[in-house]
């Protein structure tokens, strides 16, 4: 079944350039309206936005520019604005806007920590806060958060960038939740592609490997009427895969075990990899906890 976005006003930040160009062409080219964010300059131009928009109207599309910084709440809230004046309602919101600033964490200025959160957590807050009643009152919204495997694994010299992307994750596991009732699905990607911000952490063979085209199909899914939710989608060169967070089944030390030296017996069986499982919501953590001391002690819980 072909995925058609006709009607649809998508809201791609950060896609001047890069990935967030690929994604907001292959939107455009399967219908949606498009306003291709990239941050400008101080009279609030980009040049990098303008000629993407440029080019979607050369291939029959529609779209728009905006300069918003996401991690300026006023910004984002004047986009917002402006595409609701255009087209009168937002569908689909893809949160790619991002800066690097590695360094090792022992040489890592805490500026340089609270800016990379900024905009990648909180710009990524911002433009989904701005958008979220427009999404419930319309009963249907598509948000895809831009997630790394810095953050669901680690990597050397990104403590900000990782603790950032993995944070959008749970970001994503909330509002998941807090959408499925008015009809919003909200993912996640992990990209891996060769960009401006990547270029030179990959030998040149592989970054042209690693196109930015090859990533957006997954966005096309993941913006789509039947996309999934809560799901974490990895892509690149072409490859795509599904990150999964399990937790094992565990076990309770009660009654005479609950000690430090009690987990360290146990760490071997805690670590059992039988039955483990991906939890669905906070809740079943606890809930599992207190059936498994419940059943130690011989206590019948409550339905």
């Amino acid at each position: 079944m072909t995925i058609r976005l006709d009607g649809q006003v998508a809201i791609v930040s950060g896609s001047g350039r890069g990935l967030g160009r690929c994604h907001a062409l292959a939107l455009a080219d399967r219908g949606a309206k498009v306003v291709v964010n990239d941050l400008g300059d101080q009279g609030g131009r980009s040049a990098n936005a303008d000629s993407v928009v440029a080019e979607i109207i050369a291939g029959g599309g529609e779209a728009m520019a905006h300069g918003a910084n996401v991690a300026n709440t006023e910004q984002v809230d004047d986009m917002v604005n402006k595409t609701m004046d255009a087209w009168g309602r937002v569908d689909i919101l893809i949160n790619n806007a991002g800066i690097l600033r590695d360094k090792t964490f022992l040489k890592m200025p805490i500026d340089d920590f609270r800016l990379v959160i900024e905009v990648h957590l909180m710009g990524s807050a911002n433009c989904t806060k701005a958008v979220w009643e427009i999404m419930r009152e319309q009963n249907y919204g598509r948000i895809v958060f831009t997630t790394s495997s810095s953050g669901l694994y680690g990597n050397f010299g990104q403590a900000n960038y990782g603790a950032a992307k993995m944070a959008v994750v749970g970001l994503m596991n909330t509002l998941h939740l807090e959408g499925a009732k008015n009809n919003i699905h909200v993912n996640c990607l992990a990209p891996t592609a060769g960009t401006a911000m990547t270029e030179g952490l990959f030998p040149e063979p592989v970054f042209k490997l690693l196109s930015p085209d090859a990533v957006s199909p997954a966005i096309v899914f993941l913006a789509g009427p039947d996309a999934p939710s809560r799901k974490v989608l990895c892509a690149g060169g072409g490859s795509f895969a599904v990150f999964k967070g399990l937790e094992t089944v565990g076990l309770s030390l009660l009654p005479n075990d609950v000690s430090p030296e009690g987990i360290a017996a146990a760490w071997d069986a805690m670590n059992n990899e039988t039955g483990m499982k991906e939890l669905m919501s906070g809740f079943e953590q606890p809930g599992k906890f207190l059936q498994q001391g419940a059943d130690k002690l011989g206590i019948e819980l409550p339905e």
